[in-house]
């Protein structure tokens, strides 16, 4: 596997990483034994960078990673975590905190949950538009310098807050979604990132499986999955979305690869400062996607690429509308 750094101040993590929200119910049931001995197979294979979030499932997921990484070496893996996502006992979304005390407290409950004296990458989820940034990331910096957090994450925020959380203290990358349907960071997140000297680890790479290769026109989301309220798999959006799949089918089978891994491959040639996240729920799929740091795209490749799923493309927003306005790019 190989390696890239996150940033100029971050920590070199393996160049594909694994998302673990899918393992708790996200989108749909999953299975327990299956999701462990899917983390299990990442890191045999080389895959150091593990992403979670407190409120995956409401500490789920978390619990989850703790039992998978359980008697592993502490320095072999970073554990990148977002927190401050309210919820409520139900499905429902309550905003964000960001408030300095809740960091800490959200900390506190983290590293208890995932067993561990510190968290490698720590992000808010979103902005809280009640908090300036500056006093989150400053509470952020404080458990830092207590040696509970190695580095500063941030997530879905736009260029403008960025510089702001950058000046408190270094970034060492951003998440936020990126993928050949999603590409709304190329306009101004991503150049700023690189004016810093700040990485970007992309998730929805594949889009929650729409470019996949494995979605197809009927299939519907089962219970729990959230895809079932996504713009972009509703009906009349879907349709349309799957065609520019069979268009990127083409250049894959001339390629000799699988769809997911022409998606996969084509995020991590967008720059050496990039980390793909594969939220891969089974081994299959993990197999599938590895094989993708592999592939070398040309120019032609990418042109290919560019001309079956152009700029903009897809339709449908990437979120429910209840969900844009925290989002720092559009689609």
């Amino acid at each position: 596997m190989q390696t890239r750094t996150l940033g100029t101040t971050g920590p070199a993590v393996s160049a594909l990483g694994l998302g673990a929200m899918g393992m708790s119910g996200a989108y749909g049931e999953a299975d327990r034994a299956e999701s462990i001995a899917t983390v299990h197979a990442a890191l045999e294979t080389g895959v150091t960078l593990i992403d979670t979030g407190d409120f995956y499932a409401m500490g789920h997921n978390e619990l989850l990673i703790a039992e998978s990484l359980r008697g592993r070496d502490r320095d072999g893996y970073q554990l990148s975590v977002k927190f401050g996502m309210m919820r409520g006992p139900g499905p429902e979304f309550g905003g964000m905190d960001g408030r300095p005390e809740a960091v800490k407290n959200f900390l506190a409950y983290s590293l208890t949950r995932l067993g561990t004296d510190h968290i490698d990458i720590y992000r808010p989820a979103r902005l809280d538009p009640a908090i300036p940034i500056e006093e989150t990331v400053g509470a952020i910096k404080e458990m830092i310098d207590a040696g509970y957090v190695r580095h500063l994450g941030l997530s879905e925020v736009d260029a403008a807050t960025i510089r702001r959380a950058h000046a408190v203290h270094p970034v060492a990358d951003l998440q936020i979604e990126y993928s050949l349907i999603s590409r709304a960071v190329e306009a101004d997140i991503l150049p700023t990132l690189r004016e810093l000297g700040i990485g970007l680890t992309a998730y929805g790479v594949l889009s929650r499986g729409l470019i996949s290769g494995h979605w197809s026109v009927g299939h519907t989301a089962g219970p729990g999955d959230s895809r079932g309220f996504s713009p972009r798999f509703s009906s009349g959006n879907v349709e349309h979305n799957l065609a520019l799949v069979e268009a990127l089918r083409q250049v894959a089978d001339a390629k000799g690869c699988t769809v997911a891994q022409l998606a996969i491959a084509w995020v991590a040639a967008q720059g050496d400062d990039i980390v793909p996240l594969v939220g891969a729920r089974t081994r299959e799929r993990l197999a599938e996607a590895l094989p993708a740091m592999d592939l070398i795209l040309t120019a032609d490749d990418l042109a290919d690429i560019e001309k079956a799923v152009p700029p903009g493309a897809a339709r449908g927003d990437r979120y429910p509308s209840a969900f844009m306005s925290g989002l720092g790019a559009g689609n």
